[in-house]
């Protein structure tokens, strides 16, 4: 079935210092062919910290050194962008793994290319005090996002400690009214991304007890187009892949104009745009590959699809497992150097 918008992630403004210990950019080759057509991409993103680098590509005239014309459009809401790219609204979107699944099961034909980044810490669920660890959770309230990624981590989380879903009593909130109602002390436990985190840690002697970080590679962030995009545009879409490359290197080579840039477009402050560093892990190449490679890894997306897929399916937000077929694509990496 296809998942309801209000089912889907409301992803919103998290933070990125991309340092040097974060990128192992790639540059262009310099020779690469310039891509045939004048169809313009229309590229969507919204309020994360993996996806804020698209802005520099846009002021820095990234995409057009690459030979794609770009469409670069803003959501305010990460679920209407979903919805935009399962319509064919848009070209290509930012998005995660957990979301690209739940629109294939819906029917949409989506392909993957390119893993933007892992979130490593920017995802938590965050306990009230008294809450000390993921079993004290049994018989608790606890409020999340239903069918995002943050459902998702709670669900990692309560089978870690041994519950199920069944252990407590589950509360399903948009995200910024989950945070909200954890911090007037509606409910015991909160599943919330960044900067949601910062709202629901108001609430005094709160902390997390559990991240993604406790779950590597269980919530990656991709570039993700229609797929006849690939099928009938590939140059573009090589473009595309090829100028994310060259975002990173040159974020790497001026990381505090960088930061002004990706700060203004989150709508924080540069302090606080440094402070959810940690909690997103961009990927380099060389990262891009080993995660598009087959294998039983957490690393490996085909690995962490299976697990999500499963999750789809135990939550109700769909009928069956969505084919993997065609899901991932990596040839347009395999085409750059590092």
């Amino acid at each position: 079935m296809r998942l309801p918008s209000s089912l889907r992630a409301a992803r919103i403004i998290g933070a990125l210092v991309l340092s040097g210990a974060l990128i192992s950019a790639c540059g262009g080759s310099g020779d690469e062919e310039t891509p045939a057509g004048p169809a313009k991409i229309t590229l969507g993103f919204s309020a994360w910290p993996g996806w804020f680098p698209w802005q520099i590509a846009q002021e820095k005239g990234l995409f057009a050194k690459n030979g794609v014309t770009v469409d670069l459009k803003y959501f305010d809401s990460y679920t209407d962008s979903l919805q935009a790219l399962s319509t064919g609204a848009i070209d290509a979107n930012s998005q995660t793994l957990n979301d690209t699944l739940a629109s294939v099961s819906g029917g949409a034909k989506q392909t993957i290319v390119l893993v933007n980044d892992n979130s490593t810490g920017n995802d938590q669920i965050i306990a009230r005090p008294g809450i000390a660890s993921l079993a004290d959770l049994k018989g608790k309230t606890v409020a999340a996002e239903q069918g995002t990624v943050d459902h998702y981590l709670l669900l990692l989380a309560l089978k870690k400690a041994g519950l199920t879903e069944k252990d407590i009593t589950f509360k399903p909130l948009p995200t910024d009214a989950a945070a909200a109602a954890f911090a007037s002390g509606q409910v015991d436990a909160v599943g919330v991304f960044a900067p949601f985190t910062t709202t629901a840690l108001k609430l005094k002697g709160s902390k997390a007890i559990a991240t993604s970080k406790d779950f590597p590679g269980a919530i990656p962030d991709h570039l993700v187009v229609k797929r006849d995009l690939v099928e009938k545009q590939g140059p573009q879409v090589q473009a595309l892949v090829q100028t994310w490359f060259d975002t990173l290197k040159w974020i790497k080579e001026n990381p505090a104009e960088a930061i002004g840039i990706m700060a203004k477009r989150a709508d924080v402050s540069q302090d606080d745009y440094k402070s959810y560093d940690a909690g997103t892990t961009i990927f380099s190449l060389a990262d891009n590959i080993k995660a598009f490679g087959t294998g039983g890894e957490p690393v490996n997306l085909n690995f962490q699809a299976e697990q999500i897929a499963t999750f789809l399916v135990d939550a109700d937000l769909a009928d069956e497992k969505p084919a993997l077929d065609g899901l991932f694509e990596p040839r347009f990496l395999q085409g750059l150097k590092p």
